[in-house]
């Protein structure tokens, strides 16, 4: 079994190319929650799907997420009813949060909902939520505390950051299934997702980040910096106001202590010293994933850095 820490859109186009190679059924993804809140009354979990409609092919790729050609009947409807319309919801794209949010309320986990999901939109790998548990990642920015979503869409990450806060981490616990998916993985791979907001929830749950340690198989990071920015989002923008450098060294900073390989771009082959330094052997490869076949080559570079050659042929 192959683990993938996920979050948001690299996420989902690293699993992409993954898919091409390894069977589906032997890949688990274990996905951020830390971004999921409350809409319109509706529990919106941005990550997971993200991650679902992509991989089922309903994904809008010039967004990056959403579905693609979907429709804002709803959306305006609301806007006439004096509803704000800073974070847009397609109709159909609604129907997945009435689903989930029924769900919910009829008591079921938020692990149950996600795997409801999982098999109506007739995808084979498991998705796990990093927890049950509700975790809400908060920016702490020059104008107050704002949610991450308020941040990133209604304030297009306009503020300084002076701080990340994961609140309700501490009383979390990872979702069944995911430190005994961890240990047991023949490799853990980290998405290019942003390590602040994305990987670093999933390492604020009690136990993720510890079992990391135990994992049997290889962990491969792969940097989402290349050439000094993010391909996409404001890691660079929390990563410079947390006062790390924004680079893939400085990805490698964040997660130095479990890494087992660093996979970087070619723009970024002259940090390779540096990142050796740290004890983490590194690997250097094309990591922008333009289409299928350079979504796959990136697939395939990780899978023989974990050590997973037998997978290759």
């Amino acid at each position: 079994m192959i683990v993938v820490l996920a979050g948001g859109v690299g996420a989902a186009r690293f699993l992409q190319g993954l898919v091409q190679i390894v069977p589906q059924e032997q890949i688990t993804v274990i996905v951020n929650t830390g971004d999921d809140r409350d809409f319109y009354g509706l529990h919106v979990s941005p990550d997971s799907d993200i991650v679902m409609y992509t991989l089922a092919g309903l994904v809008d790729e010039k967004q990056g997420w959403g579905i693609r050609d979907d429709t804002y009947n709803t959306m305006q409807q609301l806007v006439k009813y004096g509803n704000e319309d800073w974070f847009m919801l397609g109709d159909r794209d609604l129907a997945t949060h009435i689903h989930r949010t029924r769900l919910l309320r009829e008591g079921k986990t938020l692990s149950e909902v996600t795997e409801s999901l999982r098999e109506r939109l007739g995808l084979q790998l498991r998705i796990l939520p990093m927890s049950d548990q509700p975790v809400s990642t908060h920016i702490q920015t020059s104008v107050g505390l704002l949610h991450f979503q308020e941040y990133m869409v209604q304030r297009r990450c306009a503020d300084e950051v002076q701080d990340v806060l994961f609140a309700g981490s501490s009383a979390a616990k990872p979702a069944p299934e995911v430190l005994e998916t961890i240990r047991q993985a023949s490799a853990v791979l980290i998405a290019p997702s942003n390590p602040i907001v994305s990987i670093g929830s999933i390492l604020s749950v009690p136990g993720i980040h510890d079992m990391l340690h135990e994992a049997h198989g290889m962990v491969v990071a792969v940097s989402p910096i290349v050439g000094g920015a993010p391909i996409k989002g404001p890691a660079d923008k929390l990563m410079s106001g947390l006062g790390m450098e924004v680079s893939a060294l400085g990805v490698a900073r964040c997660y130095r202590d479990f890494l087992d390989v660093m996979v970087i771009d070619e723009q970024d082959a002259h940090l390779t010293g540096a990142i050796e330094d740290l004890g983490i052997p590194t690997v250097v490869t094309n990591t922008i994933m333009r289409d299928g076949p350079t979504k796959a080559a990136l697939a395939r570079e990780v899978l023989r850095a974990a050590g997973l050659n037998d997978l290759l042929q």
